[in-house]
């Protein structure tokens, strides 16, 4: 009975959200290829972790019985979030570009889930293998040769952290010109930005078959 980690990060309801829907798209297909499945699901703008802090931080370099209650009740949260990841068999991320890179409540996910000596920082990450599907949209396009490729530090960051930290199998659908329809200086590019929203829910739909054959009883 294979789990799903499910997060979505957009500050925009499913109506009018490029990621929302490509995960939903993804989401439906493996509800569908494991009916008995598990699906745990995240939504970071509706239900907002907070920003790590001090006691939350400080108390992943000591012991549990030096803790203090605030450092106790702070890393409790860090522990079931870490705790969700690593028995996760599958992990699907919503990640927009907002502002060039990721949404704060996604960092914020990211900064209580990497503990070093656990999840991050050794040989054998605790997730390590975990395949992770991560959706990242963005309003323009920031492909290689287009002029704002270097502005782009979302699947740069994600690719880093999530495989170099953490030991991650990593893989991105990309929906781009998500903005086109909504920004009159960008309507030569409806076309492209079409092309580019359908070939995104085929990726998620194909995507969600192929991890079926991996945890096929």
């Amino acid at each position: 009975m294979p789990t799903l980690l499910h997060i979505d990060s957009s500050v925009f309801p499913a109506a009018g959200s490029a990621s929302r829907a490509v995960t939903a798209a993804f989401r439906k297909e493996w509800e569908a290829q494991h009916p008995n499945g598990r699906v745990v699901y995240r939504d970071l703008h509706a239900d907002p972790l907070p920003h790590l802090a001090f006691d939350g931080a400080s108390a992943g370099f000591i012991g549990p019985d030096e803790r203090t209650p605030e450092q106790q009740a702070a890393f409790a949260l860090r522990e079931e979030l870490a705790g969700e990841l690593e028995q996760a068999d599958a992990v699907l991320i919503g990640a927009p570009m907002y502002n060039f890179t990721i949404p704060s409540g996604l960092k914020a996910w990211l900064d209580h889930v990497i503990i070093n000596g656990r999840t991050f920082g050794t040989e054998n990450p605790t997730a390590a293998g975990t395949p992770v599907v991560v959706v990242a949209s963005r309003g323009g396009g920031y492909g290689p040769g287009t002029p704002r490729e270097s502005f782009e530090f979302v699947t740069t960051y994600l690719e880093k952290v999530l495989n170099g930290g953490l030991g991650l199998e990593v893989e991105f659908i990309v929906p781009e010109l998500t903005l086109a329809r909504s920004v009159p200086a960008m309507a030569d590019l409806v076309p492209l930005a079409d092309a580019s929203r359908e070939n995104a829910h085929a990726a998620a739909v194909a995507k969600a078959k192929s991890l079926a054959t991996r945890f096929a009883a």
